[in-house]
């Protein structure tokens, strides 16, 4: 049976509404990364200031939401996940409208420092959380749909930026998610369950979860989905905080490129269903390592080719859909590798190894910038970290028979 307790007594539409809720928090979490994305290039013009002075402002978000997830997140399975998801989002909100008020790159780290420590402290918590309320057969799909809110929010900031910037300037980027979180932390506290999980305390051998993680039987499961995590963090952060500022430098207007940084996110989103739906009925690992593999061909495809905006309009759908797509996948896959006392904790650290890729993705992005890379070369660069993460996924069978002999043996 699945991971239950107070989660589980809640009436079915309450149930419901919980998990649109949790949706609801990862729409603010891909909004708020693409709005500052979609500002960069613009605050040349408001502020004076270089997009290329933004690779730590970008990595600031990263550092925030690693610590945080590794740190606090982890109380959500002692303590209960409501307190640390609507701590986390009032959190998202302060800093947030913090951001609109920024004037200088310090200013954005410390917003975007903040802003990150927020969403670590939530998201692992509202991972677990929509596992503990999905019904099992149906767990990796259902987290999956949850989470795709992320490319929601991804492609909403991009799609709607040329109107919102048109009313409200590049400001109106950052008010929109602070009030957004303003008014959901209210719902959150009322409508989420207040228990704690259920299953059997973590061993008493590791007094903190983190630790149990290292240790076999759980530590190849956790080598395994942190590893192929971090890879595609690299990816996904690169590309999508440097997209809007490397297409118009391959002849794409500003607001066209915005539009594509948003619309490659609802294919990420659908591919991210299928991929889930893939995991519950199918194989995980051929599921895994295939998309992977085309991931890094659409990206190596791009680097062999010049310029062209259909033809990639098309790579980059199923490219930067496919990165979008694995993030919500993998974190879904979770449900499969481990039991839920450790679902908090193994999703936060995965998370907190995965923010070393992460912060490294628009670092290196940066570099190439700076550098004048060509961008066919930027976005092919992103083939080799896919072609690794399948490589990784060959061990997902391995890590799904170290969990059933665990609990075998339980």
């Amino acid at each position: 049976m699945g991971p239950r307790g107070m989660s589980a007594s809640l009436p079915g539409t309450r149930r419901a509404l919980a998990l649109v809720l949790l949706a609801c928090v990862y729409v603010l979490d891909g909004y708020d990364l693409n709005a500052m994305a979609i500002a960069v290039p613009r605050l040349h013009g408001a502020l004076g200031l270089a997009p290329e002075s933004f690779g730590w402002v970008f990595s600031a978000l990263l550092i925030g939401m690693g610590s945080a997830a590794a740190l606090l997140a982890p109380l959500g399975d002692r303590f209960g996940r409501r307190p640390l998801i609507v701590g986390g989002v009032l959190a998202v909100a302060l800093s947030t409208l913090g951001t609109s008020t920024a004037h200088g790159v310090p200013e954005f780290i410390a917003w975007r420092l903040l802003t990150g420590a927020g969403l670590g402290a939530c998201l692992p918590n509202c991972t677990a959380l929509s596992a503990e309320l999905a019904p099992e057969r149906l767990r990796a799909t259902l987290m999956s749909v949850v989470s795709a809110g992320i490319p929601l929010g991804l492609a909403a900031a991009g799609i709607f930026a040329p109107a919102v910037v048109g009313l409200a300037g590049w400001q109106g980027l950052f008010l929109i998610p602070g009030v957004f979180a303003g008014l959901l932390l209210a719902l959150l506290w009322f409508t989420l369950p207040a228990g704690r999980p259920a299953g059997p305390p973590a061993a008493k051998s590791a007094k903190v979860p983190q630790v149990e993680l290292l240790r076999p039987p759980a530590r190849l499961p956790f080598l395994v989905f942190a590893g192929a995590l971090t890879l595609n963090a690299i990816n996904l952060y690169m590309i999508n905080s440097w997209l809007p500022t490397v297409l118009p430098r391959a002849g794409f207007t500003l607001d066209a490129a915005a539009w594509l940084a948003g619309t490659v996110q609802l294919a990420g989103l659908v591919l991210g269903i299928v991929l889930s739906a893939l995991i519950d009925r199918w194989r995980p690992a051929v599921t895994m390592v295939g998309s992977f593999t085309v991931m890094a061909a659409c990206f190596l495809a791009i680097g062999l080719t010049p310029p062209d905006p259909q033809r990639w309009t098309l790579l980059l759908l199923v490219g930067v859909g496919g990165a979008s797509a694995a993030g919500l996948a993998l974190p879904a896959l979770t449900a499969y590798l481990f039991p839920s006392r450790l679902l908090s904790s193994a999703v936060g650290m995965g998370v907190l190894v995965g923010r070393i890729g992460a912060i490294a993705g628009p670092l290196v992005g940066q570099a190439m910038l700076t550098a004048q890379v060509a961008p066919r070369l930027f976005l092919a660069a992103a083939a080799l970290p896919a072609a690794l993460a399948a490589l990784i996924c060959l061990g997902i069978p391995a890590a799904l028979r170290a969990r059933r002999e665990s609990e075998a043996t339980a």
